[in-house]
C-alpha cells in the first residue's frame, strides 16, 4: 500500500531530513585518513539523539548500529568496526534512516577519504549525477520506468557503469520501507504513475565494474554488500516528496545545490 503524505506530513520529514543534512556536515569535518569507523558511529548516534531524532537503523531485522559504513568495493550496509581506520584514498558510504517524532529521513553519502584517485573521482561524480538525473524524473505523472531509464542510460550506456539491480530505492513513511519500489534501471513509460504526495528515495549504487553483487553470509557480519568483481562502488540518497510543483529534495545538504528541488 502507498501512502500519499499531506503537506504537514512532508513538512514534518523535512524537519528530520534537517538532521540528517547536519549529521552530514559533521561528518564533512570528521572524516580523514586515519580515523576509527567505529568513530562514525558513535559521533553520528550521538548526533542523532542529541537533536531529538532515533537512529532507528538500530533494531532493523537485527541491525545493531546507528550507520552503515561501506569502503571502497562494499557497495552497502557495511558494519562500523572498531580498530578500522580509514585509509587516504580510500571511497567511503555512510548510510542511516532517522526518525523525528514519527517523521523519517533517508540518506547515503559518498566521501572521498583524503585524496582520492581521478578513477574514483569520476565514478563519484557519476553516482551524484545518477541521482539528480533521477530526482529530475520524479514528478507527477511520470512512470517509475522513467527515472531508472534515465540513471541506467546515463551510468550503463554513456559512463560504462555498472548499476546495480538488486538493491534500490523505495517509498519512505510510515515506516523505514514502504511501496511503490523505485529500482535505478529500467524502460521509460513503464511502471506505476508518480502521483503527489508520495515520499520515495532514490538511491543508485553505482560500480566501476560489472553491476552483479554478493552478500556476507558469515555470523559475525551478515550484512555487507560488496561488488562480485572487487571493483568500488559509489552511492548518494536523499529522501523527497513529489508536489505538484516538482520533486522536493527533503534531505538536502546544500541549498545551492539543490535550489530547483527546495
Amino acid at each position: 500500500m502507498i501512502s500519499l503524505k499531506s503537506p504537514r506530513e512532508i513538512e514534518a520529514m523535512r524537519k528530520s531530513g534537517e538532521i540528517m543534512s547536519g549529521m552530514h556536515h559533521m561528518l564533512r569535518g570528521l572524516i580523514k585518513p586515519g580515523l576509527d569507523t567505529w568513530e562514525i558511529e558513535t559521533k553520528c548516534k550521538a548526533y542523532i539523539e542529541d537533536h531529538g531524532g532515533v537512529p532507528l537503523q538500530i533494531g532493523y531485522e537485527g541491525f545493531k548500529y546507528a550507520v552503515t559504513i561501506s569502503i571502497n568495493n562494499e557497495v552497502a550496509h557495511g558494519l562500523p568496526r572498531k580498530g578500522l581506520k580509514l585509509k587516504n584514498g580510500d571511497l567511503l558510504k555512510v548510510d542511516t534512516v532517522i526518525g523525528l517524532d514519527g517523521a523519517i529521513s533517508d540518506s547515503a553519502w559518498s566521501y572521498a577519504v583524503g585524496e582520492v584517485s581521478p578513477e574514483v573521482q569520476k565514478l563519484m561524480d557519476t553516482a551524484k549525477k545518477a541521482l539528480y538525473l533521477g530526482i529530475d524524473q520524479a514528478v507527477v505523472g511520470n512512470r517509475v520506468g522513467d527515472i531508472g531509464a534515465a540513471i541506467q542510460k546515463y551510468t550503463e550506456d554513456e559512463m560504462g557503469y555498472g548499476d546495480v539491480r538488486q538493491y534500490i530505492g523505495h517509498g519512505v513513511g510510515p515506516t523505514m520501507h514502504e511501496d511503490p519500489a523505485i529500482p535505478h534501471f529500467g524502460k521509460a513509460g513503464h511502471g506505476l504513475r508518480l502521483k503527489e504526495g508520495m515520499t520515495i528515495t532514490i538511491e543508485p549504487m553505482i560500480n566501476m565494474g560489472g553491476w552483479e553483487v554478493t552478500t556476507d553470509t558469515t555470523p559475525e557480519d551478515g550484512w555487507t554488500v560488496r561488488t562480485a568483481d572487487g571493483s568500488w562502488s559509489a552511492q548518494y540518497e536523499h529522501t523527497l516528496a513529489i508536489t505538484k510543483d516538482g520533486p522536493k529534495i527533503l534531505t538536502s545538504q546544500d541549498p545551492v545545490e539543490d535550489a530547483k528541488y527546495l
